[in-house]
């Protein structure tokens, strides 16, 4: 049986969908080459050239699977085993590792630059590993969706840059919900997903290469995966698989939503959100995990109090709140509640909302 009663997402993923993007899903279907997709297809790639403010030549489009399935397509399509290419991997969380793990399954050569935990990498850091050796590429991720943490790409590209190296940002959490500007700060290649910032739901997920990353790319290893077999369907009309006319035009809505707002307005309202939730937060005696010079507005750490059961607080929410936050990860796990306030679910009222139930949940927890 479907559901038939809403729940308030507020975890690391997926956001909320509203109202006219939910109405979008239903929308009378059409094949993945009729003209009426082609034309949609050219409007969302359009829109998430501007999203992502990326720089002018690059190629933008929507891989048809969620975040992990666009972070794969940035990796195959810029490492091939036996080139001897080398990465410099900065790992600050759970996702920076996945994109480590991808990088050596693709044959490049990878040296781990780890971060604690719930800290954000230093800019110095970053300029000495690059110094130890010649690197073809450092990735980063921008939102570390485990840790609540915001890592400085501006500060990091021209440091890469200086030192020969392409830049692969992770923007899964961030796109549409904090700042970020493949242009301005020289990212080469940047992917995202439909579900969190964007407001959409689950499914498709942005990517961007830029011209400096195009020069570069290999020979990819992957059909699915492959930036000249996607970019032939997206743009020369050629069969390469049958994306979900449903996502696409949930996409397509969510990102007329983002542009409508503009990008700088919804900046500004994930940052009030996280602003209410951490003064309400303090009020309850809790903090948030990450300084706050690192702390990401969308996706938030909050800490456990001692002697509460984690695991219990969250079944309440959900059973009792109808309220979903996210568990830990790693050496994370049931010493943080990720709570995501991202999307159109980014509101005041869904903060107030939450700060009334976590301290019932507590209770309830106590005494379960």
């Amino acid at each position: 049986m479907l559901p038939t009663d809403d729940r308030l997402l507020l975890g690391p993923g997926p956001s909320p969908v509203s109202d006219r993007v939910r109405v979008a899903l239903g929308a009378p279907a059409r094949s993945h080459l009729d003209p009426d997709m082609m034309a949609i297809l050219d409007n969302v790639r359009a829109q998430l050239a501007r999203v992502f403010r990326a720089p002018a030549g690059a190629m933008t489009l929507a891989v048809s699977g969620t975040g992990t399935s666009a972070m794969e397509a940035a990796i195959a399509n810029m490492v091939a085993p036996g080139s001897n290419l080398r990465a410099l991997a900065i790992v600050t969380g759970y996702f920076g590792d996945r994109l480590a793990q991808m990088l050596t399954r693709y044959g490049a050569q990878v040296d781990v630059l780890p971060v604690e935990w719930g800290k954000a990498v230093d800019p110095a850091d970053v300029e000495r590993a690059l110094g130890q050796a010649s690197y073809d590429f450092v990735t980063v991720v921008h939102a570390e969706t485990s840790t609540g943490v915001r890592n400085p790409i501006d500060l990091i590209t021209p440091i890469a840059h200086a030192k020969g190296a392409l830049v692969i940002v992770d923007a899964v959490t961030s796109l549409g919900a904090i700042p970020l500007d493949m242009a301005a700060w020289g990212v080469d290649v940047c992917y995202s997903c439909s579900q969190k910032g964007l407001g959409a739901p689950s499914g498709l997920s942005p990517i961007a290469f830029a011209p400096s990353a195009l020069l570069k790319r290999v020979a990819c290893r992957s059909f699915y995966f492959d930036l000249a077999l996607l970019s032939s369907f997206w743009i020369d009309r050629k069969y390469h698989h049958t994306i979900s006319a449903p996502l696409v035009y949930a996409l397509h809505t969510a990102l007329e939503e983002v542009e409508e707002e503009t990008l700088e307005r919804r900046w500004d309202r994930h940052e009030a959100t996280h602003v209410q939730l951490v003064m309400g937060l303090d009020a309850l005696g809790m903090r948030i995990l990450p300084p706050s010079s690192a702390r990401l507005w969308n996706l938030n750490a909050v800490e456990v109090p001692a002697g509460v059961n984690e695991a219990a607080v969250r079944a309440a929410l959900l059973t009792q709140h109808q309220i979903e936050i996210g568990a830990g990860l790693g050496p994370l796990a049931g010493r943080i509640w990720r709570v995501g306030i991202m999307g159109s679910g980014a509101t005041s009222a869904n903060v107030t909302r939450l700060l009334d139930a976590l301290p019932a949940a507590i209770k309830t927890a106590a005494h379960a």
